[in-house]
């Protein structure tokens, strides 16, 4: 199986197309389309409706797309849940944040879909997750977090896509938190895996699974405390994994810490990479498509 650059790019350019805030119609059609890619790649996809409080404690009603393959059977075993955010802030197409990821997304669930037995994940009850109101605070991963702790679902492993697609090669175009300076390079050209204390096989699994891929440097961040004292680690749907107990990654670009259109009207296509996304996209692929029921991953 290989991933196809072109599909993928035409997801980024619909989806990033205009803004898709919080409760917005534009927001509602960029569910309906991806409902129907997910849909005539195989998958069942449910709505599942929730309201929560935002940052600014104001009450706001989001909508995840859950999609199995097999819905119709309870999983006896292990869980995996690849998920991506599908909102952006008012005053941004956001192409990176996050149309980049949600666009892998459904490249992923086209191949797998598409792909006999042999090829998915063995002995995995594999979850695709489009998120919502990610950006009024994670609260559609935390929903969904929240949700497998009260079903004591068998989840091996939560990852959340976040911005996957700005790359730049020229030195000093990394900034790194306080800390780690000097650990990890200051040329933003490579994808980020950042897990927490618990999450050790799962960042090796999928590292390893980047680096299989020619030319996509790969670097990895194990956090202690469930990213607390380095609060950019936190920033995605993964976190309300970690405070649920369960081992989970981002991965990610890195986000403003490298992309300059960060939360900005200039996050457009145009200045994403499609080499890098296409590669980022490959090494996605090898790693959850050798997903093992037990792949050293902890179960919880």
């Amino acid at each position: 199986m290989k991933t196809d650059i072109e599909r993928i790019w035409q997801h980024v350019e619909w989806i990033a197309a205009e803004p898709r805030y919080a409760e917005s119609d534009r927001l509602e059609q960029c569910r309906a389309y991806c409902k129907r890619h997910l849909t005539e790649s195989g998958w069942t996809v449910e709505r599942r409706d929730f309201s929560a409080a935002d940052q600014m404690l104001r009450s706001m009603n989001g909508i995840n797309l859950v999609a199995r393959r097999n819905p119709q059977t309870v999983a006896s075993g292990s869980v995996f849940v690849l998920g991506a955010h599908i909102d952006s802030r008012e005053n941004t197409p956001g192409a990176d944040d996050n149309a980049s990821a949600v666009a892998v997304l459904l490249e992923i669930s086209r191949l797998l879909g598409e792909a006999n037995n042999a090829a998915l994940p063995h002995g995995v009850d594999l979850e695709l997750v489009v998120f919502d109101l990610e950006e009024q605070g994670m609260l559609g991963g935390a929903f969904h977090a929240e949700s497998c702790r009260q079903q004591n679902r068998s989840l091996i492993g939560m990852v959340s896509l976040e911005m996957l697609g700005y790359c730049s090669h020229e030195p000093g175009s990394q900034t790194l938190p306080e800390g780690l300076q000097g650990i990890y390079p200051d040329v933003g050209n490579f994808i980020a895996v950042v897990g927490n204390q618990i999450s050790g096989d799962l960042i090796q699994h999928f590292a390893d699974a980047f680096r299989l891929v020619d030319q996509l440097p790969c670097e990895s961040l194990q956090v202690p405390d469930n990213g607390l004292p380095l609060p950019p680690t936190r920033l995605s749907d993964h976190s309300p994994f970690w405070d649920a107990g369960f081992p989970a990654l981002m991965i990610t670009d890195t986000s403003f810490m490298r992309n300059p259109h960060y939360h900005e009207p200039s996050d457009t296509p145009e200045t994403l990479d499609r080499d890098f996304l296409h590669k980022v996209a490959e090494g996605v692929l090898n790693a959850v498509s050798n997903l093992k029921g037990q792949p050293g991953l902890r179960t919880m």
